[in-house]
């Protein structure tokens, strides 16, 4: 298949740091070029790839700093250069929330928007019903909640390269915290939990500039306590010592959690993960197989606790069953093929193609 990929323009593809959403873009333009697919990848002119690049500016834009005033108009040049060849590709895949929903509407393309983010504002629920027509997919059953009315055709958990994160069986004592700091990531919960535990913990994470405040006045301070180690933001490399020597992730999240990446990343590298009941956790972790799910600081403790008891075999294992870069590629093959009426149709609101891991 032709397949054009639309990502963000905020990070490379993938990502040199942090950045969700680009990795995944990333993970699933490999692997359609991989089996074969002609690919074309519009995304930051830094971006690493085998499918074919459209630059649409020369780096990624938070990596430009405050060179980069309005970040919009960036994307809305990518649209256009989307539109201009739109035509030769079998799908367009976009990657961008609903920026171009008024240019689809119009040139009726075979398209699909995978929504990375948050479904539970109400500002943005007028827009999706205007747009209703439109073909989404949801990176968890979770997601969709706020939105049941939507043209889902697909619910497709992300994956991961199997050979990204190697298994690690012996691991050290201490707790991992991986991601933003923020309001909703909690990583105050996570240092909580770990003074009760005694037990180490080490956080690697960014700090983005609307979040100074929140950590100058609410976490700063607790970084000062013998048992944290606050390291920062880390990359890929970094990652699979981080995660696979941690005795456990950390996910206390206080927000409907779209699906949580970093979960899966632990997984793959044998480390369990405990996390809040919110969003996507339910969806993600097996229960006293890759973690346990909580609904307080004194049931995390317990399970910190517990964690070294569970096989770190199983858990990769039940990575690799559930989410490998190559089920979730399948997964989304099928969607294209459906969108661009290379199989007979399904009748609408069937949703056959939820694929759950």
């Amino acid at each position: 298949m032709r397949i054009a990929q639309v990502a963000p323009l905020y990070e490379s593809v993938p990502p040199r740091m942090y950045g969700g959403t680009e990795r995944v873009v990333s993970y699933l333009t490999e692997e359609c070029v991989r089996l074969g697919h002609e690919v074309t990848l519009f995304a930051s002119g830094d971006s690493v790839t085998h499918a074919e690049l459209r630059a649409v500016c020369p780096r990624a834009l938070r990596l430009e700093g405050k060179k980069i005033i309005d970040p919009l108009a960036y994307h809305v040049r990518m649209l256009e250069m989307v539109a201009q060849e739109a035509e030769n590709f079998d799908v367009v895949h976009f990657h961008v929330d609903y920026l171009h929903f008024p240019l689809t509407r119009r040139q009726k393309i075979a398209a699909v928007t995978t929504l990375h983010g948050r479904l539970d504002i109400g500002d943005v629920h007028p827009l999706y019903r205007e747009f209703v027509e439109m073909p989404l997919v949801s990176i968890s059953n979770a997601q969709r909640a706020p939105m049941p009315w939507a043209n889902w055709v697909a619910t497709v958990h992300h994956g991961l390269p199997t050979q990204l994160y190697p298994l690690q069986e012996s691991p050290g004592q201490y707790l991992a915290f991986l991601g933003r700091i923020s309001p909703e990531k909690r990583v105050d919960r996570a240092i909580e939990i770990a003074r009760r535990a005694d037990m180490p913990i080490r956080i690697a994470a960014k700090i983005d500039p609307a979040d100074r405040e929140y950590f100058d006045a609410n976490i700063r301070s607790l970084l000062n306590h013998p048992l944290v180690e606050f390291i920062g933001e880390i990359g890929e490399r970094e990652k699979r010592d981080f995660l696979g020597n941690a005795r456990a992730l950390l996910f206390p999240v206080d927000w409907p959690e779209p699906f949580g990446l970093v979960m899966i990343e632990a997984m793959a590298c044998g480390t369990p993960v405990i996390a809040w009941r919110n969003g996507s956790v339910p969806e993600v972790i097996d229960e006293g197989t890759t973690g346990y799910i909580v609904n307080s600081i004194d049931e995390a403790v317990r399970a910190a606790e517990q964690a070294e008891c569970l096989d770190r075999r199983l858990c990769r294992a039940v990575f690799e069953e559930r989410f490998s870069v190559s089920r979730m590629c399948a997964n989304y093959l099928a969607v294209y093929e459906k969108l661009s009426n290379r199989e007979p149709d399904m009748s609408p609101g069937s949703d056959v193609l939820s694929m759950m891991a």
